[in-house]
């Protein structure tokens, strides 16, 4: 088993959802959610579909970008002090009148990074709401009706905070690309990872730095279930890739694959001891928080939840049916995972031991909408955006909003 401690110079902790019991009390389920759509395979079926086509083919970008041993070191930022448990409140509201923000991380001052999906938008955005508009993002396809396609996740470089990598909807693939940011602006994009296979839905989209300098890219089976067992096929699976786009040294099976049987992964984040963790959407049985070991499967389509199957890996926390929950943004920290639900409107807390999930634990039900980003800034607050502007229910006032919510 692999475990990447947390580099001390930064405190960003990405996206992803995690799983709990059905009839968890004060979260509804009013509206429809990401990963709700029909998968063309059912789930737990006890052989996969017959062999498909696989997506486009992979290609990687010769131009290397920087180098996943960079010598190269981020600003020391201060760590959060644990004090027990954490209790979330929401402080106020950091920002509002977004368009369906999606993908944070964060600068080195407390600033953030954040991604509109539908506008192509890349924002900086200070703890104090002021938003800077960085530019929009060549080259993404926005999605239509209820599609969840367009400009996904980002992450900063490490050590290079005008670095950006972003993953995003193109007219014929999903894509990891790279960007700079000079004088305010952000560049043309280059890719780095293309031919990850799309569709209407079940795109992935988050990404992760490790302390080693690679990069961890979570990806949809882009409603191909048959695609997550083949471990060849860049969908329905959770990538390690170097900062060129290319497999990284280690990986389980001499490509970019380091786990595989996953149906639409938007949640990846390392708990304190460095274990990966990721968010998944079932279809009906169950939503997951599965622990992310190497070579892995999850099971999609053979099997959604728990297994008595050996052969799969069981998530450590479900949700059951998926109607409850559709689980997005992840963060950690002391030892709680905390997870944004869509279809629950709520944010939900999950206590960590070691490798096991406690019981989920609702908070906000239906106070806000639809929360997708859980993000922990760098004064260990968390940072949580809602995503009623994305076609699934009809907008407040003033959506879509980040908000400020305190431990």
């Amino acid at each position: 088993m692999t475990s990447f401690l947390p580099r001390p110079s930064r405190r960003t902790v990405l996206l992803g959802a995690v799983g709990v019991a059905a009839g968890l009390a004060g979260c509804g389920n009013p509206g429809a959610g990401d990963g709700s759509a029909p998968s063309p395979t059912s789930a737990g079926a006890a052989t996969p579909s017959a062999s498909p086509t696989a997506g486009a083919s992979p290609t990687a970008s010769a131009r290397p970008g920087p180098s996943p041993t960079s010598s190269r070191t981020s600003r020391p930022r201060p760590s959060p002090t644990p004090t027990g448990k954490p209790d979330p409140e929401v402080a106020g509201t950091i920002v509002d009148d977004l368009d369906v923000p999606w993908g944070m991380d964060f600068f080195g001052n407390g600033d953030a990074l954040v991604s509109e999906r539908g506008t192509a938008r890349l924002l900086r955005i200070t703890t104090k709401g002021k938003v800077t508009r960085l530019g929009e993002v060549r080259g993404v396809s926005a999605a239509t009706g209820l599609g969840e396609g367009g400009l996904l996740g980002v992450a900063l470089a490490p050590g290079d905070e005008d670095t950006v990598f972003a993953y995003l909807t193109s007219s014929s693939d999903n894509r990891l690309v790279r960007l700079s940011i000079a004088r305010g602006r952000v560049g043309r994009p280059k890719a780095l990872l293309t031919g990850i296979p799309t569709s209407v839905h079940h795109h992935g989209g988050r990404l992760l730095f490790a302390p080693d300098g690679t990069l961890f890219v979570s990806t949809g089976d882009a409603e191909d279930a048959a695609l997550a067992q083949q471990r060849g096929s860049l969908a329905g699976k959770v990538l390690r890739v170097r900062t060129d786009g290319r497999a990284a040294s280690g990986n389980p099976y001499g490509n970019r694959t380091w786990s595989y049987g996953h149906r639409n992964v938007e949640g990846l984040a390392f708990d304190g001891a460095g274990r990966l963790w990721a968010t998944e959407f079932g279809d009906k049985r169950a939503d997951e928080l599965n622990r992310i070991v190497k070579g892995r499967n999850y099971g999609w389509p053979r099997v959604e939840g728990r297994s008595s199957d050996d052969r799969y890996t069981d998530p450590r926390a479900t949700w059951s049916p998926t109607s409850s929950c559709s689980p997005s943004g992840l963060a950690i920290t002391r030892s709680t995972a905390f997870v944004g639900a869509l279809q629950g409107q709520c944010l939900f807390t999950v206590a960590l031991d070691g490798t096991d999930a406690g019981k989920p634990k609702a908070h906000f039900a239906r106070d806000h909408g639809r929360i997708r980003t859980v993000a922990l800034a760098p004064d260990g607050a968390l940072w949580m955006t809602t995503s009623n502007t994305d076609g699934r229910r009809t907008p407040g006032k003033d959506d879509d909003k980040i908000l400020r919510v305190t431990l």
